[in-house]
């Protein structure tokens, strides 16, 4: 009998020994901190200053260019940047490269007329490590506005606009180059 007995004490002891045992576990879920650690990692911290203070308006796969934004909302942002009667219905993303061995830069170009003259916008574009191509609101704005000139061209020098060219060399024909710093290509909601 004393067999009997001790098989629920033992059983019942070590039933209290687990439930006190559980009790004073703690039962509190403990969240992850909502911080990351900093990295070092150039792309990366590159990528998070572009994304800042950037737009990606496209991306250059196999050599060819993949518009993001639609060309008709470059075509209407083109129009509230000139900001005085230019009517944009022309925009493109133009690579320029000197040399092969140069860096390819890209420019986002905005063509069309004001009062019968030819307007263009020419708006440096930055290149990410996995070729989408970014503009950033710090970007130049390189104005061209003709005068008796019925195309304009950009010359471009290492890569950069340094000036312009008319395309037919009338006498008193010119293209005249304005740069202003800063955009409000994409404005901010």
């Amino acid at each position: 009998m004393n067999r009997f007995l001790r098989l629920p004490f033992s059983s019942l002891l070590g039933a209290a020994l687990l439930v006190a045992g559980l009790s004073a576990c703690e039962t509190t879920k403990r969240g992850f901190p909502e911080t990351s650690s900093p990295t070092n990692d150039p792309d990366v911290i590159n990528r998070r200053k572009l994304e800042a203070s950037s737009k990606q308006v496209a991306e250059v796969a196999d050599g060819k260019i993949r518009y993001i934004v639609p060309r008709e909302q470059l075509s209407g942002a083109f129009t509230r940047a000139f900001g005085d009667g230019t009517a944009i219905d022309k925009t493109m993303i133009r690579k320029v490269q000197e040399t092969p061995k140069d860096k390819a830069v890209y420019y986002l170009v905005g063509i069309g007329l004001r009062d019968g003259m030819f307007r263009a916008m020419a708006l440096p574009l930055q290149t990410s490590s996995d070729n989408s191509l970014y503009l950033s609101s710090n970007a130049a704005r390189y104005i061209i506005t003709g005068v008796g000139c019925t195309f304009c061209f950009f010359n471009f020098e290492k890569n950069e606009i340094v000036g312009t060219t008319c395309e037919e060399n009338t006498g008193g024909s010119r293209c005249d180059l304005r740069v202003e710093d800063n955009n409000t290509f994409f404005p901010r909601r």
